[in-house]
């Protein structure tokens, strides 16, 4: 096994400037360092990461936490992480929750056990609070992406889910539509709250009545299927039944689609759908569905370079930062005006 006293007697220099040229430490000339890597090139010297951990305090190693890598959205968002990770030097660690609280917390006891230097981390929901308190607890830096959880002081990167729900629903409303269905997540999520909130100012702003039997809440996993199913039931079954759907997010919308397909019914034609996240710019779904699309991949981006510079002490006594990203309205054939 090659060691640093091996690269040091060939580059004849000391085993403390081999050190400093690995850990990137101390003042060194560039030309003791660029002959150092040289040979360590020519020896294929590996540095042991786990010593080098120990010295430093610090592994290089970052956790992304989602809650469903099949969803583009978070599809895109871990794209950006990792490219901003390693453009800093780090490797990304990639976990996913499936919107499961127990799922989650066996992977942040992992993400403890593997001395991570920082998570950044979108939690299932509110319940997600005693995981968030052990991290803060072990002094494990954290960057909650996408979502809140309330009573947690963090850096957050968030999207303005009620600006977008409003676009979606106003779009509908400028349609002809005047009876909108929401089909939301879990209320115990955040994202979940403010769509409904959007949902409802839209309304108030066009002076339309609320209507408690158009609001249905399932569930932003694909486990929910069941749910929307049943949903979609009490919809169709309503005396005077919705004309168009806002689905909270991309997963529910397709659900929705599909389950009214299986009907007989038409989308845009019989009913519209809108939605939040746009979907793989590969799918093959038959309307496009009309989306508020959001930055996907600077959520991850900007996540980890704020969590970066938390390790590094950049932002050490400066108050917490909350960036929300707009969405973008996007509008495809999933969305029409109401059968006369």
């Amino acid at each position: 096994m090659i060691t640093i006293y091996d690269i040091a007697k060939k580059a004849n220099v000391s085993a403390m400037t081999v050190s400093r040229v690995i850990n990137n430490t101390g003042r060194i000339s560039e030309k003791t360092r660029v002959r150092v890597r040289q040979v360590m090139e020519e020896l294929h010297y590996v540095p042991n990461s786990a010593a080098r951990s120990l010295v430093l305090q610090e592994t290089r190693i970052l956790s992304l936490l989602i809650t469903d890598i099949t969803n583009p959205f978070y599809t895109t968002l871990a794209r950006g992480a990792e490219d901003a990770a390693m453009k800093r030097g780090y490797r990304l660690l990639f976990s996913n929750s499936d919107e499961d609280v127990g799922k989650e917390k066996e992977y942040l006891e992992m993400v403890l056990s593997t001395r991570v230097d920082g998570v950044l981390f979108s939690p299932a929901g509110d319940n997600s609070l005693p995981q968030l308190e052990k991290l803060h607890k072990h002094g494990i830096p954290f960057v909650l992406i996408d979502r809140e959880v309330p009573g947690v002081e963090c850096d957050t990167v968030l999207g303005d889910s009620r600006l977008g729900a409003r676009l979606l629903v106003e779009h509908l409303f400028q349609l002809g539509h005047r009876r909108v269905a929401l089909l939301n997540g879990s209320m115990k999520v955040s994202t979940a709250r403010e769509r409904f909130t959007g949902y409802a100012e839209a309304l108030k702003l066009h002076d339309l009545p609320w209507d408690d039997r158009l609001v249905f809440e399932a569930g932003y996993g694909r486990a929910s299927l069941g749910t929307i199913e049943e949903a979609v039931e009490r919809m169709l079954a309503l005396p005077e039944r919705p004309t168009a759907v806002f689905a909270a997010n991309n997963f529910l919308a397709l659900d929705a689609v599909k389950a009214f397909r299986r009907r007989g019914l038409d989308v845009p034609h019989d009913l519209s759908v809108v939605c939040f996240d746009d979907l793989d710019p590969n799918s093959v779904l038959d309307p496009f569905l009309t989306v508020a699309a959001q930055p996907a991949y600077e959520f991850g981006s900007m996540g980890i370079r704020l969590l970066i510079d938390r390790i590094h002490g950049v932002e050490a006594g400066s108050p917490r930062k909350k960036i929300v990203l707009p969405p973008k309205l996007t509008v495809r054939q999933s969305s029409a005006p109401p059968r006369s």
